[in-house]
């Protein structure tokens, strides 16, 4: 007689609980936009959402406690003449996250820390470069100010946030439209999903395709029947992999391990409703305490809710096992030294005594002036409307007017930004 070996692992009761109801985010019209992201993202501060709107393209961010029934008049993230199809939350910037849309654009915002009086319309950058709707953006892991935009024009493009400019352009790899995108841990690499089916692992600073047409893989999972997108969540320190499936009621993980079969099938959580998106929180948002190890935010028609995955533990006492060093929201990398070729790993944190969010940090925006670029010498054809009598005092004057102008407006909006401030506190006051 034959006696079954129980694999070991730690991981092997994770279980899956929802919030209580006064904890969930309540009066949300979620975006019923036809896409396959998320709709999603959070980090140990906020809680943003795309939502319905008429007339362009716009988010909801929540500070994380605001929970509850949410003002109908909450200020939105607007911008965006079309559509929202994507948010990403910089992983070494809590207050700032980008936006892709249908208009062609992608856009960086600053969020401050106390809730604003009106809609923020205003971003710190917007980065143009695509031709069609951008559908996917994702922060480099390592590098600062790196951001990466995947478009239905088939590119994929790098931008430095701190100067506005594209980095590179990844242009006649992908013959088709590109479902997902996803950086490797140092972000030395990224690997695409895309409709012709396949996997492709690319050196984005030698623009080359390093891996493609995987043959054979290591293992195969046999899902269900269901036609809806998996959203997959993988969390490096605990090696589990979430699936999420978009319009499926259900959450599967497994765990991953270096030797055959290398996925182990460890549970499902199961609801009622199904979800229209899903957030996941960054493993420094978690509370070590009650030994969460992920933390989801699933969307609903008109709500968002919690659910939180605990290994159930005895002790009080921090679990060294469950929560090795995580990366911290430090850069190892400056844009410009990731793209001369350097590589770093992140820079790791401790969870022992609990992770503390910074307050907001500026992103400061530098453009190279493009006056700087001065034509080549010699005699040049103007194909300009302009009069071409306009003298070199004429245009300075013109220059002159224009930086004046922009300090103004500048120093108004720090005045609006202050009184904000004063209100915010007046309004903690009276609470």
């Amino acid at each position: 007689m034959s006696r079954r070996v129980v694999r070991q692992s730690k991981f092997r009761h994770v279980f899956g609980q929802p919030v209580k109801a006064d904890q969930m985010y309540e009066d949300i019209r979620v975006s019923k936009v036809t896409w396959d992201s998320s709709f999603c993202a959070v980090n140990p501060k906020f809680l943003a959402i795309i939502v319905e709107s008429g007339g362009g393209g716009a988010f909801m961010v929540l500070p994380l406690a605001k929970t509850g029934r949410v003002d109908k008049n909450h200020p939105l993230v607007t911008g965006h003449t079309a559509p929202v199809l994507d948010i990403d939350w910089c992983p070494h910037n809590d207050n700032v996250i980008a936006s892709a849309s249908e208009d062609t654009t992608v856009m960086v915002w600053q969020i401050p820390d106390y809730i604003p009086v009106r809609n923020i319309t205003e971003p710190v950058v917007t980065l143009e470069g695509h031709s069609k709707r951008v559908g996917i953006i994702s922060w480099h892991p390592t590098a600062r100010n790196v951001l990466l935009s995947a478009g239905c024009d088939n590119l994929v493009i790098l931008w430095n946030v701190g100067t506005g400019e594209m980095l590179l352009v990844l242009e006649d790899m992908h013959t088709d439209l590109i479902y997902n995108v996803g950086w490797n841990r140092n972000g030395s690499l990224l690997v695409t999903t895309c409709k012709d089916k396949k996997v492709r692992v690319i050196d984005p600073r030698k623009q080359q395709i390093v891996a493609n047409n995987f043959e054979e893989p290591i293992a195969l999972q046999e899902m269900d029947t269901s036609n809806g997108v998996l959203l997959p969540f993988y969390d490096p320190d605990s090696s589990i992999v979430y699936l999420c499936g978009k319009g499926d009621s259900s959450i599967r993980y497994f765990e991953i391990t270096d030797e055959a079969p290398y996925v182990h099938y460890l549970n499902t959580y199961s609801s009622k409703e199904p979800q229209r998106g899903m957030g996941f929180m960054p493993k420094r948002g978690l509370e070590v305490s009650k030994c969460e190890i992920a933390r989801f935010f699933k969307l609903h028609e008109r709500k968002c809710e919690p659910i939180v995955m605990t290994v159930p533990r005895k002790s009080d006492l921090f679990q060294d096992d469950l929560y090795p060093d995580t990366p911290g929201p430090e850069p190892a990398l400056e844009a410009d030294e990731w793209l001369s070729g350097k590589d770093a790993e992140p820079i790791l944190i401790s969870l022992r005594d609990g992770y503390v969010p910074i307050k907001n940090r500026e992103l400061k925006v530098v453009k190279k002036n493009i006056l700087d670029n001065k034509p080549p010498p010699g005699p040049r054809r103007s194909h300009s409307t302009c009069n071409s009598d306009f003298s070199q005092p004429a245009l300075e004057e013109v220059l002159e007017e224009i930086r004046a102008l922009k300090e103004m407006v500048q120093a108004q909006e720090k005045r609006i930004c202050d009184l904000e401030n004063k209100l915010c506190q007046f309004t903690n006051g009276t609470d």
